[in-house]
């Protein structure tokens, strides 16, 4: 069965999961901005969300690089409640290019 992603990039369109992730990764940048604390991972979470961009370009990421993203700005960032909503986001935009991480037992 063809999914709807795979169903867009083979019309010439870009596939909609890249998409939904460029428009995460652009609101976490922008929260990310316009959040007046002084953060002390600023900066990695800024880079980090210039890399995603990036492999965004790319066509289709890679899963394991996507999840590594996540981890460094959930690490950067995730004790910041003005950017929870936004984090889950682009966790969700993440997961719909594989299965979520499951902790082995």
């Amino acid at each position: 069965m063809e999914t709807a992603g795979r169903r867009a990039v083979a019309e010439g369109g870009e596939d909609p999961r890249v998409t939904g992730l460029r428009r995460a990764v652009d609101r976490v940048r922008r929260e990310l901005a316009a959040h007046p604390a002084d953060l002390s991972d600023r900066q990695a979470a800024e880079e980090e969300l210039t890399a995603l961009d990036a492999i965004t370009c790319g066509g289709i990421p890679e899963v394991p690089r996507l999840r590594r993203s996540l981890l460094v700005l959930a690490s950067a960032l995730g004790s910041v409640s003005a950017l929870g909503a936004s984090l889950a986001e682009l966790r969700q935009a993440i997961e719909l290019f594989g299965e979520p991480c499951r902790t082995r037992r």
